[in-house]
C-alpha cells in the first residue's frame, strides 16, 4: 500500500565514484530507520570496506535522484543475477521510487534476479512479493540474522 505522499519520479543514471559518500550515507540511515535497534555506525567501516571491494567492483549499480538528491540505488551482478541492495531514503518510501530502482534492476539481469530479505523485514518481503519474487529457501546473513532466500525469473 502507498502511503499518501505524491509519487514522485526519481532520475536513474549509473553510479560514479562521486556518489560513494551519499550512497554510503544513504545506507546508514535507511538501514538505522529499518532496524533502529542495530548499531550501524559501528557497523560503517565494515559496510565501507563491502562497498568498495565488493559491490563496486562486482555489481553494476543505479542511482536515483530527486532534485539532485542521492534517494535510492539498487545493485546487481548481470553474471549472478544477485541483487545485493535496494535502498530507498525513508522519506521517499512509497514514492515509486524503489518501482524504478526494480525495473533498471531487471534490465540489468533480465535473466532473473536473486536476492536474500531478513524473514523480520515484513515491508522489503511484501515489496518483493509484489515485484513477483517467490521465496526458495531459508539462510543467515552475516549479522547471522534469518533470512528469505528469493527470485525472480521473467515469464
Amino acid at each position: 500500500m502507498r502511503n499518501k505522499k505524491a509519487d514522485s519520479h526519481a532520475t536513474l543514471r549509473p553510479y560514479t565514484a562521486a556518489d560513494e559518500e551519499a550512497a554510503i550515507a544513504l545506507w546508514l540511515r535507511t538501514w538505522q530507520q529499518t532496524y533502529p535497534d542495530i548499531d550501524f555506525v559501528a557497523r560503517l567501516g565494515w559496510w565501507r570496506d563491502r562497498w568498495r571491494n565488493d559491490l563496486v567492483t562486482q555489481a553494476q549499480i543505479t542511482v536515483a535522484e530527486s532534485d539532485g538528491v542521492l534517494t535510492g540505488f539498487v545493485t546487481v551482478d548481470p553474471k549472478t543475477h544477485y541483487l545485493d541492495q535496494i535502498v530507498v531514503a525513508p522519506e521517499a518510501w512509497g514514492a515509486g521510487i524503489a518501482e524504478e530502482l526494480m525495473a533498471a534492476a531487471r534490465r540489468l539481469s533480465p535473466a532473473g534476479l536473486d536476492l536474500q530479505v531478513n524473514q523480520d523485514n515484513a515491508r522489503a518481503i511484501r515489496f518483493y512479493e509484489k515485484q513477483g519474487f517467490v521465496t526458495t529457501g531459508e539462510d543467515r546473513n552475516a549479522s547471522q540474522r534469518l533470512t528469505y532466500r528469493m527470485k525472480w525469473r521473467p515469464a
